[in-house]
């Protein structure tokens, strides 16, 4: 249908939807792309949306006159506009024109289909206009009755109709084309101590660039200098800005907020996190799920049984003692209403919408049988490190004892830990920075090997340090205090004490982080009858503390890397679907052994090649959205195929005349009217899944 969009894998035209062919015409050792009649699609210049409207205008006003003058109208209205000379080869001419003007298209379509062996829609169109226009010339000159109303209607039709759906389908897929224009055309780069404006092309890594208030993000980098919110909702989906500073990572085409930054490139072009999500939605786009697969086979079984049958119809007819005329138009009937158009657009529109609305809404589905799986999962098995908790240290509690204050304790030691490079230390001065607290300078600072750190703060020694500190200066821990360190221990947590002039003070206790984006996600799950489930390489202690605290069904703990697959199996045998959630190159095995695999997107690549779906946030919340556009994409699914294939149950009889006992035919204009109108109901049926919301 436009054979100038090719690419090197299989997949759907951006343009009309139809699935793509194999081309077996390359030259110079390349290898076969696929077209409509090859895979990179590159913008087709040969059969345009707007093209095709002109076509259907100029057979429009060609066909009127061919219709008016039809022995159809005499019969119908009992009324004929004037004659002229030449009006008994005015049919013929008008017709021929509007047979190879506006049903050329179809007539190539026809011949890359036989050419590629894979016969559909436009070989069954081909052969229905073909054996229409060669019968009436031939009726012309032979003093039969020609089928020219029928032709250049059925023709007018087939373009309108595809015409429409050709605009329905560009606007189903033109948000992925809306990335390619997220990026700005020009960079604000800093050179010399002074900015210059250059275009986007010219941008190299490690130029440090500067971010006006309001202004597009143009690369991938890091913030040097300054602070603002950063709109990302265009590549995760969330829709509140994101609080950035000095260190944080920007993404390009996301917008800055009300703040200026510096920011230094890491990554441009194809490099960047936006071409990555265009990449993976065209892997996605390319693969197939198992109800496209059988819609492919549906169709091309179908254009063999229309062929058939029509073939069929033709002489039997004949047989039967009805005129040539009649035969053909029987036969141009059964051909057009079996088109298996709307059938091999049925799925595949569907599956290229709601993959980009996954890449809208913060996920990315890298195979679409992924994505149909999701519909059955009834269990979720979360890896905890990395995706249930952060996977770095926080202050979960704070204990002060001997009348002083928390902020006491805090201020202590987080004034010793800002000279310490420690995971724990820092989470330490973390704290007593959100708390707002003044750290206070120390002096004589020392690292005390496996115990921790001692300074003088005000003249005052001070230690902050583990038990080993305590037992080292024969500290003993009060009861007050005790019962707290105990269960603080249970739980895994790291205890941490602060002594001043020899006295213990207080203590903290640290852990790995919950996030509260995973309370959310569990009890969401939970209220869709989920099962939930949790896997870590941590004591007993540790997961039983944390799947208490999301309310996890349950949970697996001291599992090694190896294991992890072995717990998935585990559950499948138990007759769950198991999708498993990890970030980590010990999850790559659990993550293809699960009915669906999800990768967090902030994980490894191994983990990443492994999923068949990757989160772009690190938010467990995204699986809820994940199993709902999964439902309703199968929805959508079903819908489609049922008004791709019903109307056919209906109408091929009719249009074969097997009730033309009892007067009742369907005319070939009319046949193109209903197979028009059943494509056109998919695509705006499909369309219909962008509106739909995932929250």
């Amino acid at each position: 249908m436009h054979p100038e969009v090719r690419k090197d894998e299989p997949g759907i035209c951006p343009e009309c939807g139809m699935q793509l062919i194999m081309n077996h015409s390359a030259h110079n050792g390349e290898k076969p792309a696929h077209a409509h009649g090859d895979h990179g699609a590159s913008r087709h210049t040969g059969h345009s949306t707007a093209l095709f409207f002109r076509k259907f205008w100029v057979s429009l006003v060609l066909t009127i006159p061919v219709v008016l003058y039809a022995d159809v109208i005499e019969k119908v209205f009992k009324w004929s506009p004037p004659e002229f000379p030449g009006l008994a080869y005015m049919p013929l001419l008008f017709g021929s024109i509007v047979f190879f003007y506006g049903g050329w298209v179809f007539l190539v379509g026809a011949w890359r289909e036989i050419q590629a062996r894979l016969p559909g829609m436009m070989t069954l169109i081909g052969i229905a206009i073909s054996a229409a226009y060669f019968w009436s010339i031939y009726a012309v000159f032979a003093g039969e009755e020609a089928l020219f109303w029928e032709l250049t209607t059925l023709i007018t039709i087939m373009l309108l109709g595809h015409w429409l759906e050709m605009r329905a389908v560009s606007g189903a897929r033109g948000a992925l084309k809306e990335l390619s224009k997220l990026l700005p055309d020009t960079a604000e780069v800093i050179r010399n101590g002074k900015t210059e404006m250059i275009a986007l092309s010219e941008l190299r890594e490690n130029d440090m660039i500067l971010v006006r208030p309001g202004s597009k993000i143009p690369a991938d980098g890091k913030i040097i200098d300054g602070e603002s919110n950063v709109n990302e909702s265009m590549v995760t989906g969330e829709s509140k800005p994101v609080s950035k500073k000095d260190g944080d990572s920007v993404i390009a085409g996301t917008i800055n907020g009300d703040g200026a930054l510096k920011i230094s490139v890491a990554s441009i072009g194809e490099k960047t996190f936006l071409a990555g999500v265009m990449r993976l939605v065209a892997e996605a786009q390319a693969s197939k799920s198992r109800l496209q697969i059988l819609s492919d086979r549906a169709a091309f079984y179908l254009t063999v049984v229309a062929i058939t049958g029509g073939v069929v119809t033709l002489f039997a007819w004949l047989a039967a003692g009805a005129e040539i005329g009649f035969a053909v138009a029987r036969l141009v009937a059964v051909l057009v209403i079996a088109c298996p158009h709307a059938l091999g657009l049925a799925v595949p529109l569907v599956a290229s919408i709601s993959t980009t609305k996954a890449a809208q809404n913060g996920f990315l589905v890298k195979q679409r049988i992924a994505l149909e799986a999701a519909r059955t999962i009834d269990t979720v098995l979360f890896d905890k490190t990395g995706t249930l908790t952060k996977g770095e240290f926080g202050v979960v509690n704070i204990w002060n004892i001997q009348g002083n204050t928390k902020d006491e304790v805090l201020g202590l030691a987080a004034s010793l830990d800002a000279l310490s490079e420690h995971p724990i230390a820092k989470a330490v001065v973390i704290k007593a920075q959100e708390q707002k607290i003044f750290l206070k300078e120390p002096k004589k600072f020392e690292v005390l090997k496996g115990k921790g750190v001692r300074a003088f703060i005000e003249e005052k020694e001070v230690f902050v340090g583990g038990p080993a500190l305590l037992e080292s200066m024969e500290i003993k821990i009060p009861a007050e205090l005790s019962q707290q360190v105990e269960d603080g221990g249970k739980k895994g947590q790291t205890i941490i004490f602060i002594v001043k002039d020899r006295a213990l003070l207080g203590a903290m206790a640290l852990a790995d982080i919950i996030r509260e984006e995973s309370r959310e996600a569990i009890r969401a799950l939970k209220d869709k009858g989920i099962h939930t489930t949790m896997i870590t390489g941590d004591s007993e202690d540790v997961a039983k503390w944390v799947s208490q605290e999301l309310g996890i069904d349950e949970y697996f703990a001291r599992v090694l890397p190896h294991q992890k697959s072995e717990r998935v199996k585990e559950l499948q045998n138990r007759n769950l679907k198991v999708a498993m959630i990890g970030d980590g190159i010990n999850d790559a095995p659990a993550l293809t052994q699960a009915d669906l695999g999800v990768a967090i997107g902030a994980g490894t690549n191994v983990a990443i090649e492994s999923a068949g779906i990757i989160l772009v946030r690190n938010d467990p919340r995204d699986i809820v959205k994940i199993i709902k556009l999964s439902k309703m994409t199968y929805s959508k699914m079903i819908q489609n195929l049922f008004w791709a294939t019903g109307y056919n149950v209906v109408a091929l009889p009719l249009a074969a005349g097997a009730f033309a006992f009892k007067g009742i035919l369907l005319q070939p204009a009319l046949a193109a009217v209903f197979m028009s109108f059943s494509t056109i109901i998919v695509a705006i049926n499909a369309v219909l899944l962008k509106n739909k919301t995932l929250k």
